[in-house]
């Protein structure tokens, strides 16, 4: 996270003062940004291409435990958890089902003529 922040910011600041300013060494910084993408985030790249797919073949209706059982019928295996973080990443969510309004309060007490006391 800070060292995107450095990368993005690199243009109008020397990277040596904003990696001493955020505490973190510059060799570290040098280090995330010449390493290749790890074999997590290639495989949540993968996934996330095939959720963006089912998403849109459902006409952008599936929210995520839909699209996780959508997945298990391909005979791809993940968590429910993970498909919906990727779906949050990606700024993709379902159409979800819409509440009702009570016609009445149950916890006020409603009485049909005054009452005399």
């Amino acid at each position: 996270m800070i060292y995107t922040f450095i990368e993005t910011k690199k243009a109008n600041h020397q990277v040596s003062t904003m990696c001493r300013a955020l505490k973190v060494s510059k060799s570290g910084f040098y280090g995330w940004r010449d390493r290749a993408p790890s074999a997590r985030s290639r495989a949540d790249a993968l996934l996330t291409q095939k959720i963006i797919s089912i998403h849109r073949d459902s006409r952008e209706t599936y929210g995520a435990p839909r699209i996780h059982f959508e997945l298990r019928t391909l005979g791809v295996r993940c968590a429910r958890k993970r498909v919906a973080r990727l779906m949050r990443e990606a700024g993709l969510f379902g159409c979800g089902g819409r509440r009702r309004k009570a016609l009445y309060d149950s916890a006020l007490t409603y009485r049909a003529y005054p009452t005399c006391t």
